[in-house]
């Protein structure tokens, strides 16, 4: 088989040498591409941050904001990227880099060429301009802007007001701009790898029959996606894998698909999909996604990935848990589908067996009226959740027919809050209804202390979620005082 290889800048370079656990970011910079920079090596800073040509669902190609850092290069065999270096030229500066000079937008420099390319992901998104006509945003600017394209970027010196007056500055790609040409044509497709080094192997299946089998024949291989995850792990804790199977571009995982009775989101399907699909249909979905870690993790980051892990502090459980949702497991033999709430069985374990693999995420349809996502963390964006918390309720001549509450972090697994929901069935959905359940929601769930938050506090945050829901519905208690 071929060396892997990819156009980055417009030109096609053969990726070698490189080893099965080689990032994009090391790869670019051993390439001379030294603008890509490496700064946590977590994907928290964004100060390798790449465009990489995606699909726009349309036949034509999205330019999509990406962690270099976290991305192993096997990944992109056959892709096409853009660095700050293809973004521009020191001869006719991109309008980007123009507004980020002019406006003050870079001191030392080291994590502007991620925000370039992070604000040129998102100067080229198609519907930005009809953003400035008044469509529901978290911070849009007045030339549609959408500031939280730039959520995973962290600057230290410059201050972030200049940052962002370059990027409400912006304008419209002229007629002449090269990459906005490019989005006219087809984005590249998956191209199948096989990757043998001696660090192990990276292949990249034709299909979800061929995935399954590679993953029956070899137990213990490792199904990857988005890489969010997996690359902290490769970079910060040293990880290697014998056999790596790429995942992120079969086509039974990449689809959302719906019928009367349920959807079925592929395991595989990006975040930021999810995000714009589910924006005037599943609301609890709308309120979760925004939260989840930034744009360039959510631009990668999947629900199979969140869920594989196993990890008791994920952001999706609790939301899904509350969705009343249940996990499609494929294999070999065929498939089963398991209730979210039987899936988890231990501290990052799951039912999930060998040479199985989550196929996609399956929430029964209609969902709940009323629902609620609220995570507690340190930092607005990009931050592990002390505590989240997904609420659904039925309601009826205001009466709660059904209940359905969703923990993270505060037991050794995601977990319902049934004592609680045992407390709101049959009750009407008033203040003293909204008291009693916090008092119940604080006593949920084995909360430990941590250097993310204390027992108690865990425990207090619960209640206050549940008072806060109630007062976000319509009606608030007189008073949040409430002691687990």
């Amino acid at each position: 088989m071929e060396r892997p290889s990819l156009t980055v800048n417009g030109r096609l370079r053969r990726v070698d040498p490189a080893g099965v656990h080689t990032t994009a970011l090391q790869w670019l910079r051993s390439d001379g591409l030294t603008g890509v920079k490496e700064g946590c090596a977590e994907g928290e800073c964004g100060a390798c941050a790449v465009m990489v040509a995606t699909p726009d669902g349309d036949g034509g190609t999205a330019w999509t904001s990406m962690n270099a850092c976290l991305i192993p290069i096997a990944a992109l065999d056959g892709q096409e990227i853009v660095t700050a270096e293809g973004v521009g030229t020191s001869e006719r500066l991109h309008p980007v880099q123009e507004e980020m000079a002019e406006r003050g937008g870079s001191q030392c420099g080291y994590c502007t060429p991620g925000f370039v390319c992070s604000m040129a992901a998102e100067f080229y998104r198609p519907d930005r301009q009809s953003d400035a006509m008044g469509r529901p945003c978290n911070e849009h600017g007045p030339n549609g802007f959408d500031l939280e394209s730039l959520s995973g970027n962290l600057c230290r010196c410059t201050g972030y007001r200049p940052i962002r007056d370059a990027a409400y500055a912006l304008g419209a790609p002229d007629a002449g701009d090269v990459l906005a040409r490019r989005m006219n044509d087809p984005a590249p497709g998956p191209v199948g790898t096989d990757l043998k080094k001696s660090d192990g192997r990276f292949v990249r299946p034709a299909g979800l029959e061929n995935a399954l089998t590679l993953l029956a024949d070899n137990p213990g291989a490792l199904p990857v996606a988005g890489c969010t995850d997996w690359g902290v792990d490769v970079n910060i804790r040293g990880r290697r894998e014998s056999l790596v199977v790429a995942i992120d571009r079969l086509p039974e995982l990449c689809a959302i698909d719906e019928s009367d009775t349920h959807v079925d989101i592929g395991a595989a399907v990006p975040l930021t999909q999810i995000e714009q699909w589910a924006h005037g249909r599943v609301r609890l979905l709308s309120q979760l996604v925004p939260q989840f870690a930034s744009r360039l993790i959510r631009n990668r980051a999947t629900l199979g990935g969140n869920l594989g892990t196993g990890s008791p502090i994920g952001d999706t459980p609790p939301a899904l848990l509350a969705l009343g949702a249940s996990v499609v497991l494929a294999s070999r033999d065929g498939e089963r589908v398991v209730p979210l709430g039987d899936y988890f069985t231990g501290y990052r374990q799951t039912v999930r067996a060998d040479g199985e693999l989550i196929r996609a995420v399956r929430i029964p349809l209609p969902c709940a009226p009323m629902t609620a996502f609220h995570k507690v963390a340190k930092r607005r964006f990009d931050d592990i959740s002390s505590v989240a918390i997904g609420f659904a309720l039925d309601i009826d001549d205001g009466q709660i027919t059904a209940a359905r509450i969703g923990l993270g972090g505060v037991a050794a697994t995601p977990i319902r809050a049934v004592h609680t929901e045992q407390e709101l069935v049959g009750r009407p959905w008033n203040s003293d209804t909204a008291r009693d359940a916090a008092a119940a929601l604080g006593r949920e769930g084995t909360p430990m202390s941590d250097h993310r938050a204390s027992s108690e506090y865990r425990s207090i945050m619960l209640s206050q979620a549940m008072l806060k829901f109630f007062a976000e519905s319509g009606s608030a208690p007189t008073t949040i005082g409430v002691t687990p």
